[in-house]
């Protein structure tokens, strides 16, 4: 579904920017946005949060994903499945990952379907930009336009960002859905609409 257009560009300058970062930047950025998410009211409420295993040079999430577990919440991850959809199943802890298609770290647990989404109360998604009317440039697969389009409305949605790339405006296609919420490490969590 890539195509060749101004988010193609925006991609590969914000993958640039990142693979620039240095190994520290990038640790203190983690934490940070850790320590944001995890004093949200939404997700210290939250019985059950999907949120991903982060790869490559985003924002590291193994330490918001174990904080989270270790306090009791039912965190889902996704697993790509053959068609670019995603399935959800259980993160039970850093033993519970392993290598997925294109470089992806998975959940080993029993898949629970690509509706299990649906019943997060909190919905954390990879983006490389997010703009301020909620539109998020992702990696061009589709897949979690696709998984966000099941949450409902009065479900947080967050793009997990570095500094900088929380934007004024970004190219919008039909299909994109937008997140509801931002979180940087110098800014923390920011709200849309």
């Amino acid at each position: 579904m890539q195509h060749i257009g101004p988010k193609t560009g925006l991609r590969a300058e914000s993958l640039a920017r990142r693979a620039a970062m240095e190994p520290e930047a990038r640790a203190a950025a983690a934490r940070a946005l850790r320590d944001a998410l995890l004093g949200t009211p939404e997700l210290e409420m939250a019985g059950t949060v999907a949120a991903y295993a982060a790869i490559g040079t985003e924002p590291d999430t193994r330490g918001l994903l174990f904080a989270l577990w270790k306090r009791g919440t039912y965190v889902l991850l996704p697993r790509l499945l053959p068609d670019g959809d995603l399935d959800w199943a259980s993160y039970e802890g850093p033993d519970s990952l392993s290598p997925g298609p294109r470089g992806l770290l998975e959940p080993t647990e029993p898949p629970r379907g690509p509706g299990a989404v649906a019943s997060a109360d909190v919905v954390l998604a990879p983006a490389l930009a997010v703009d301020r009317k909620g539109v998020r440039l992702g990696r061009g697969g589709g897949s979690y336009d696709r998984a966000l389009a099941r949450v409902g409305p009065a479900i947080l949605t967050v793009g997990l960002l570095y500094d900088g790339e929380l934007v004024d405006e970004l190219p919008a296609d039909p299909h994109d859905r937008h997140v509801r919420a931002a979180v940087t490490p110098s800014g923390g969590v920011v709200r849309f609409g």
